[in-house]
């Protein structure tokens, strides 16, 4: 047989077995397994923990301990077939189900589009149901507690979870993502500005955000800080607002820090719920006309707080520059 033939033929094979290789690598990954690593889900998500931390107030290091538990790095059914990376059920969920056998036979679980609209519902699930509120009262960097308080409140059954998810906070330092600049991020989030005491978004910035439901009479309910609130429209009230969202007025004007008979204009950021006690930036610099209570406002935090972290009273004058603690 001629030599340039059998060299012909060798090489052929040789190539073959070259693309069959990385055939074999752009469907099973560098690993090799079909499989991602925990570092590899890591690195693909926690960017998204951290701007859900930013939205909602959950530690980035919670919600990327969550999502490697809960979906075994993405690898899990759950995650593979329906983008649920938390496991969350289909409680008051009128979006697409999955069926599979867990604690019981054929459960209904939550599906998604993509796992970004998971990430963001466990942000919702966390901050909408009572159960969980008191995990908001603690730092954004005590993850310990909060992985303590979401076991205590019944996240999951299994007895260890809290150790579960601490060990691999530990082991991956996930801490770390707490701590992101989120001073930064925020800014770009929600613009507000100031007047006679009140805080206000434009019409123009109010549509560039995205709410997290929607509430009777056709209203738009934000998060900031964990804390829902609603934009005030043109006449509105607190008897119209606490109509459309089935409260008590004197909630929303408390909430506020407002009087009953205070007016409200358009614009105004108005919270539905209780304010935390501190907030998810370290400090802020006050502004031409700003008092404690616009600021309270801005970032989702009681006066009551604001005056004990920076040693004021609540109607203590602002000087333009001076940085105030937030947390």
């Amino acid at each position: 047989m001629p030599f340039e033939f059998i060299m012909s033929k060798s090489l052929s094979k040789y190539f073959l077995f070259l693309l069959s290789f990385f055939w074999v690598v752009a469907v099973f990954g560098q690993n090799g397994s079909g499989q991602n690593t925990r570092e590899e889900y890591i690195e693909k998500y926690k960017d998204l923990a951290v701007k859900k931390m930013q939205e909602f107030g959950i530690p980035a290091s919670i919600t990327m301990a969550q999502g490697c538990l809960e979906s075994n790095n993405g690898n899990s059914q759950l995650a593979r077939k329906a983008n649920n990376h938390f496991g969350i059920k289909c409680h008051d969920w009128d979006g697409k189900s999955y069926f599979m056998d867990d604690d019981k036979a054929n459960e209904c679980f939550r599906k998604y589009k993509n796992p970004v609209d998971s990430y963001r519902d466990h942000s919702l699930f966390l901050t909408t149901r009572e159960r969980y509120a008191l995990l908001f009262e603690l730092d954004i960097t005590d993850y310990k507690g909060w992985a303590k308080g979401l076991k205590k409140a019944g996240y999951a059954t299994n007895p260890k979870y809290a150790d579960l998810l601490i060990s691999i906070i530990d082991e991956y330092d996930l801490h770390k993502l707490d701590k992101a600049e989120l001073d930064e991020i925020y800014a770009t989030e929600i613009k507000t500005e100031t007047k006679d005491d009140r805080t206000f978004i434009s019409a123009i910035d109010a549509d560039s955000l995205a709410p997290v439901k929607i509430g009777g009479g056709d209203r738009k309910i934000y998060i900031n800080n964990g804390v829902k609130y609603i934009i005030a429209r043109e006449d509105d009230s607190f008897y119209s607002i606490a109509t459309d969202l089935i409260i008590y007025t004197y909630q929303i004007y408390k909430y506020n820090d407002l009087r009953s008979d205070d007016k409200i204009e358009a614009g105004e950021i108005l919270y539905v719920e209780k304010k935390r006690k501190k907030g998810l930036v370290d400090k802020h610099t006050v502004l031409e006309g700003e008092t404690l209570r616009s600021i309270s406002q801005i970032y989702a935090v009681k006066i009551k707080s604001l005056s004990k972290m920076n040693g004021m009273k609540k109607d203590d004058s602002l000087p333009i520059g001076k940085k105030l603690y937030i947390r």
